[in-house]
């Protein structure tokens, strides 16, 4: 073979290469059936993503709360951590919290010891700790309630929460919102690329209701309680979000 018919063949080959992929192969011995492969072009698109935002008012309340006692042995322990928590469950039902919204969340029990330097660690007695969580469908009531389980023996308040007995209605206008956004976002792209936007191929949802959890430090003062005032709690206002993202088609 010439050396110039060596270079228009290699040149050939080249081309082939280059062209877009297209594959063929025949039937082969025994029924097999052909494969065919075509390189297809994307259709262009947009990945874009929003969300959609309410504020509402909470109508529920959660409070975390514990009875701690400390005794030389684990039983003496025990038995007053019984006692006080049996008065705290006491004062609630009379605050009128239903039964069904009273949840033990936590029962421990621990050895104490003391610490001195070069000296091995001495008992000290034992702890005991009863942690129920309490939900209050009256936030009128949430002051209240605090002051009399903590008159009732209560010594730990870990926090309190806000949240809505139902999210629906306000995930449901968040979820308009967050599509409203969406369209306006893709409208904006679109016009500004000089194209023309397409049907959503696709979308997608994030985020939600979540209740949200404040540590507040929460006490009965002597005082307030005299003079018939409950502690202060502000309930505000919670958010709901819903996050989405969406694909569009696009043409030229």
């Amino acid at each position: 073979m010439t050396r110039t018919a060596r270079a228009l063949m290699l040149g050939t080959a080249l081309m082939t290469l280059a062209a877009p992929a297209v594959v063929s192969a025949q039937s082969q011995p025994g029924g097999a059936s052909p494969i065919q492969v075509h390189a297809m072009a994307q259709q262009p698109a947009l990945n874009l993503s929003a969300y959609g935002e309410v504020k509402v008012a909470p109508d529920q309340a959660t409070i975390n709360f514990g009875v701690v006692t400390e005794a030389p042995t684990a039983q003496e322990a025990m038995a007053q951590n019984a006692q006080q928590m049996t008065r705290v469950i006491a004062a609630l039902r009379r605050a009128g919290i239903a039964e069904r919204d009273i949840q033990t969340s936590g029962l421990n029990l621990s050895a104490q010891y003391d610490y001195q330097q070069n000296e091995s660690p001495k008992l000290r007695g034992y702890q005991a700790s009863n942690r129920v969580t309490v939900v209050i469908n009256d936030l009128t009531k949430v002051g209240a309630t605090a002051d009399a389980v903590v008159g009732a023996g209560v010594n730990q308040i870990d926090g309190i929460s806000f949240g809505l007995k139902d999210p629906k209605a306000a995930e449901d206008q968040a979820r308009v919102l967050a599509v409203r956004a969406l369209q306006d976002k893709a409208r904006l792209y679109a016009d500004a690329m000089g194209v023309q936007l397409g049907q959503v191929r696709s979308l997608t949802e994030g985020g939600g209701y979540v209740p949200e959890v404040r540590p507040q430090a929460m006490y009965a003062r002597a005082a307030s309680m005299d003079a018939g005032a409950s502690t202060p709690v502000s309930a505000g206002e919670l958010s709901v979000r819903i996050d989405i993202s969406g694909t569009y088609d696009i043409g030229r």
